[in-house]
């Protein structure tokens, strides 16, 4: 698990505009290091292999992003909330071109009835696919079910379906942003895959952990059932955590400075292929940060997720001492 910091990512001065004020060179720079030290390969082109170590021309390779706060724009809107930056996709695209994967061969995606606006489009690749609202359609109509399997005396989720998207991708890349959410009190790797289905409302009373959460239990969580899910989990070879700008406090805010980063944005990019690892640094990247402490049993899900065999769910510092059995490795450029 790599945190990758770098103080010239952002030229930030709290602009409403905050995407562009996001440096391409060094996010490339963050990009291409993080997948080299996460994988141990000396070269781009090795790390990538290692992390598609089967592919083949023409595989599809889909990424998660979030525009979790579009659902009411057009396609043209901006806004100061927190939405996805297309810097770290740009440079995640320009990796995968060069192990030979076409741009075409990109989709970029967040399904569940949200805009992908101009500005995000705009500053992307040109020939990448991108799916979602004011884009293509994520194909519902050949899509599956999800399959949720709660103990006895827990309530069943609501019934939900993946986008054919999904079905057809052979390799997904999640790319959650680090930020809390109000009700579930974070909203990082797992909680992402609301955005791949088509009813993220079925799931809510069993994921807020605040008061909506009216059938939540502490034994069982439909998120890791949604990860699990074979067009999901088993697909993805990559989580990168997004914390570039990051939101503290809701997660419809706007980006604001941390104080644990020096007043700054947190200008990072986190990497791994264990996602109960990331939102487990992602989560003490958070807790440390006056404000926006997530509140009790929010990191219930990665205890569950460590159950269930999905990887290693730890506490540590991530500003000191680190962890005992997350290999957390944190890099300045």
């Amino acid at each position: 698990m790599v945190h990758m910091h770098s103080n010239t990512a952002t030229d930030w001065d709290g602009s409403s505009d905050f995407w562009n004020h996001v440096n391409q060179s060094t996010v490339n720079n963050m990009v291409d290091q993080g997948i080299m030290i996460l994988t141990g390969k000396s070269t781009l082109s090795d790390a990538w292999h290692a992390i598609l170590p089967n592919y083949s021309a023409g595989q599809p390779v889909a990424i998660k992003v979030n525009f979790n706060n579009t659902i009411s724009w057009g396609c043209g809107s901006t806004s100061s909330v927190i939405n996805a930056l297309i810097q770290p996709v740009n440079a995640v695209v320009r990796g995968l071109k060069g192990i030979g994967v076409a741009e075409g061969d990109v989709w970029v995606y967040d399904a569940s009835n949200r805009v992908i606006p101009d500005y995000f489009v705009n500053g992307g690749i040109y020939a990448v696919k991108y799916f979602g609202g004011c884009r293509r359609d994520v194909n519902w109509a050949g899509g599956s079910p999800v399959n949720f399997f709660p103990p006895a005396g827990v309530a069943m989720p609501g019934p939900n379906k993946i986008p054919g998207l999904l079905v057809d991708t052979a390799y997904l890349i999640n790319m959650p942003i680090m930020k809390n959410h109000s009700v579930a009190g974070v909203t990082l790797s797992f909680k992402h895959h609301l955005g791949s289905i088509n009813n993220p409302g079925g799931l809510h009373s069993q994921i807020f952990v605040n008061n909506e959460g009216t059938n939540y239990s502490d034994t069982y969580n439909p998120l890791i059932d949604l990860y699990k899910n074979l067009n999901i989990g088993p697909k993805t070879v990559l989580t990168i955590g997004d914390g570039i700008f990051g939101c503290k406090g809701q997660e419809d805010l706007a980006p604001s400075v941390w104080s644990t980063f020096g007043g700054k944005a947190p200008n990072s990019l986190l990497f791994a292929t264990d996602p109960v690892a990331i939102d487990s640094v992602m989560y003490d990247l958070l807790n440390a940060e006056p404000y926006a402490q997530p509140p009790a049993l929010s990191d219930n899900y990665l205890r569950l997720a460590q159950n269930a065999g999905l990887g290693v769910f730890e506490h540590g510092d991530p500003w000191g001492t680190g962890y005992q059995r997350i290999d957390y490795r944190k890099r300045e450029i």
